[in-house]
């Protein structure tokens, strides 16, 4: 099945209606029904205290990717938003880009459940430092 958004449109939709996703470095690497990756090119504004990429960096990623995912299966709907977002921090991130990996775990007519791993670049997504489950709210259809 071919994803109902390219990387382009997803591109698109951000500098137009998601203008964070770009300030944030935020960028859509491979789109398709069953995977999205997403990249958070690093900066230093990124750390916290003690040289570790934040949380909410990470959040936002995570949270970007799904929704590119949920978008991948049911195109460029403006009402599909996040109800839920879990994360589970695992490992300290190297200071560099972030990848996110997110997958689709179910999706039904009003709600799309998926997860998406984080992890350093160089590294693999065995040694994810982050692990996130997240639920989209979709809208009814018109």
């Amino acid at each position: 099945m071919e994803p109902k958004i390219s990387v382009a449109q997803y591109n698109k939709l951000c500098e137009t209606q998601l203008p964070f996703a770009k300030a944030m470095g935020l960028e859509l690497e491979s789109i398709s029904t069953d995977c999205v990756t997403m990249r958070a090119h690093y900066s230093e504004a990124f750390l916290r205290p003690g040289g570790t990429i934040s949380g909410p960096v990470m959040m936002a990623l995570a949270d970007a990717a799904m929704y590119a995912l949920v978008l991948s299966r049911i195109g460029p709907v403006e009402l599909a938003v996040t109800t839920n977002l879990s994360i589970n921090f695992l490992r300290k991130p190297n200071p560099g880009d972030l990848l996110a990996e997110a997958r689709m775990l179910k999706l039904g007519k009003r709600l799309a459940v998926g997860e998406v791993s984080l992890y350093s670049d160089g590294q693999s997504i065995e040694e994810s430092v982050a692990h996130v489950t997240s639920t989209y709210s979709i809208p009814p259809q018109s």
